[in-house]
Formats: structure tokens, sequence, C-alpha cells
């Protein structure tokens, strides 16, 4: 069996994929072209890394393509541009969320989890901006350019950002929803608009506590995150915070309470912990901070000179007393796996899957391409570390996988059965 007929009878016999993208309803008003057609289409669009929707349209012209997604006749990229217009959006939330909660099911979320707890991390991303064109549900912010004659100018600028919550692990990550940032509007509302969703489309035990960055700092956020049923961790950057400047007073004179080496990172940790501080004056309730300082040896090449340089970060994280039963390690743990929301998500979404690519600038059209882009991503790491036996054995890389995919859609098999059913 070649890699595209096993990723589709994977994501058909684990994920049920074919029912769930036949829920997904659209309001265009006199439908010519049946909409799971389109939808097959944009998904593997996804899977393959087609980059736009004018060379996703150029994929329609091939005959096997058509059979696999049971088209017609090839589709044009205004036609998918029309269709992601008129989806409906809560429904592509409800396939994803499916997919989510099949993942947990099947224990596939337990090596996520950090002393048997499933960690949230927030986090936002920009994902497209322009001086040129814009739409209302634009960002704007002035930004200084310097023009043809050296001078220097103020222009406005527009962009569109989202906050995602994702499940990070070693190797599986996992988006559980996405929520645009409205104009004008503070990152943490939409933060706060998000994890309610959450809450509500996967139940208060789904995950366990929130990580978050120091922009997420603040003591209403943070109180929310606990009427919400979540515990927190938050890294903390600002030094003219009180809470900073005294865990570091009451701690710079003490030896550290953990010392280690952290064999996944490569470093040598130690860890100062106090308890009992104020956070804020708005948070009114009593944290723990712990504080790390990290040593270890950066390889360098400079032409065919080969520098061994050390190395040290600190580091700075609080955390809710929900927390106070835990070992100081977890807390630096949870700070440091937020980081795969940006190394491991956005990272891969931009190189590999083209995340700041503006596929139609439209708000709907961009927030549904943005959770087929998602869905595809959830579904090719899933296919990659948890089914391809070939990632595993390191024979083969994530991104050999999915030109296999394409080159595979040239075989001479039935594929217009393989969506026919389920």
């Amino acid at each position: 069996m070649n890699a595209l007929a096993q990723f589709l009878n994977y994501a058909g016999k684990v994920f049920h994929l074919p029912a769930r993208l036949r829920g997904v309803r659209d309001r265009r008003p006199y439908a010519r072209i049946p909409l799971n057609p389109v939808l097959l289409t944009l998904v593997l669009g996804v899977v393959m890394r087609v980059s736009s929707y004018l060379n996703l349209a150029a994929q329609t012209h091939r005959r096997r393509w058509r059979h696999l997604c049971g088209l017609k006749a090839p589709l044009t990229h205004h036609t998918l541009a029309y269709v992601t217009e008129h989806l409906n959006v809560p429904d592509l939330r409800h396939v994803l969320a499916s997919v989510a909660r099949t993942l947990k099911a099947n224990k596939a979320l337990e090596s996520c989890k950090l002393n048997g707890l499933l960690f949230l991390s927030l986090d936002a991303n920009e994902h497209f901006h322009s001086r040129h064109r814009c739409c209302p549900d634009c960002c704007q912010r002035h930004v200084e350019v310097t023009d043809a004659q050296g001078r220097k100018q103020r222009v406005i600028e527009y962009y569109h950002r989202y906050v995602v919550a994702q499940i990070n692990g070693p190797k599986l990550n996992v988006v559980l929803d996405l929520e645009p940032i409205r104009p004008g509007e503070d990152e943490c509302a939409a933060a706060l608009r998000l994890l309610g969703r959450v809450r509500r489309v996967y139940g208060p035990r789904f995950v366990d506590a929130v990580t978050v960055d120091a922009w997420y700092a603040k003591g209403p956020f943070l109180r929310s995150v606990e009427r919400l049923g979540w515990a927190w961790v938050v890294v903390l950057k600002r030094e003219d915070m009180d809470v900073f400047g005294e865990a570091h007073r009451l701690s710079q004179d003490q030896p550290p309470g953990v010392a280690f080496e952290d064999t996944e990172r490569q470093r040598t940790v130690q860890l100062w912990e106090v308890k009992d501080l104020d956070f804020s004056q708005e948070y009114g309730r009593k944290v723990r901070v712990v504080r790390s300082q990290e040593q270890w040896v950066q390889r360098r090449q400079w032409g065919r000179t080969i520098r061994h340089e050390p190395q040290t970060r600190r580091w700075v994280w609080a955390a809710s007393a929900a927390l106070d039963g835990y070992d100081a390690r977890l807390i630096y743990r949870a700070g440091h796996r937020r980081w795969g929301i940006e190394n491991k998500a956005f990272n891969e979404l931009t190189q590999a899957y083209h995340l700041e690519h503006c596929y139609h600038h439209e708000p709907v059209s961009m927030l549904a391409q943005m959770f087929i882009l998602m869905l595809g991503f959830v579904l090719f790491s899933a296919f990659v570390e948890l089914h391809s036996k070939l990632v595993w054995l390191g024979k083969i890389t994530a991104k050999t996988l999915a030109q296999q995919l394409d080159l595979a859609l040239e075989a001479d098999l039935p594929w217009e059965q393989w969506f026919a059913c389920g």
C-alpha cells in the first residue's frame, strides 16, 4: 500500500474523517459544486503542503486528484476563495475538536503529560500584514518606514493575529482551537474568549493547567484562568514587578533547592523557589516563584573553525497555588514546554505549511482556512508520529513523506472509492 493510501486509511479508520467532513455546512445560496469534494481538496492541499489556492486549483487538473475527491471538473482559485467565504466555521472547529478528543481517548496524549498533568499552551501569531490591503477585521498599527528619498515617515500597517491553544509534547503537538484578535482588542481578551470556548467544547478536565508567556502576566487574566478551573504557569520578565524583585532578593544568596542534568535539552540546571509571594494587587493571592540558571556548551562554526562557547541563561516563572504540591522541576518543565507552540507549531507551520500566506483576504475565508490548516497539520502529525514506521526508524523525514503522498497519487488505484463510505 502506498503512502497516500496509508494516510487515507488511517484518517478514515481512526478519526472517521469522511463522515466528519460531511458534517461541515456552508452558506452558499445557489451552490453548483457540492461542498464535500471542495473540502476534501482543501484538506489534502494542506497535507500535501500546497502553497496557495492558485496552486491547489492547478492540482485539480490531475485526473486522479479529481477521482479521489469526487470532482467532476477542475476548480479555479476563485471557486476555492468563494467556498471558504461561506463555510460554517463552528463546523470546522467541531471537526478539529473531534480529532483532538480521539487522540486523547486513544492515549496518544499521554507522552505530553508532565507528572500526570496536561498543560495547554497559549500564544499569539501574526498571520498577515500589509500596508495597502485591509478588511473590516484588520487590526492597525503605525510603523516607521523610509521612502526612496531616505525620509522617514509613519504609515498605517494592517494585520491579522490569532491566539492559538495547543497541547505540546516531545513529539506530538495538537492544536485545540484558535481565536482571532479583533481590531483594538487586547491579546488577553481574545485569549480568555478562546479559553472559555475550549472549556465549553472540551470540558473542564480535558487539560489540567495553562502555560503562557510574559505577556499574560496580569492579575485579571490569571484570576480568570483559575475561575475556569485550571492552574497556570507564567513567565516573568518584567524586572519592575514586585514579585520578580522579591523572588530574586530572597533567593540570590541561597543554595539551589534542586540541581540536575536536563538530558532532553542538554543543560545543567539549578532551581531556586520562593513560596507565598504576592503577585499583584489585581491578583490578590499568593503565588510560588521558581528561578532557574541553565548552563550548556554551544557549538558554533565560523568557516572551518569550530568553537565551543559556554552559555548561561536565567528564567523566572510564577505558578498558581494549585501547583504547590508539585516539585519545582514541574514548573521548570512546564515553563519551557510552552516554547513548543512556537518551535514545533508556528515555526513548522510557517516553513512547511505556508502559515503566513494569506490565501484569500476575507475574514471568514481566512479563519476557515486557518482551521483547515490546523486540521491538516494535526492529522499529518498524528500519522507521522503514531503510524509511520519509516519516520520512527529515521529512514525518511516528515517532509519526504509529504512528498511521497503527492507522488503516490499517480499510482493506479481506485481512488474514487476512498471517501465513498464512512
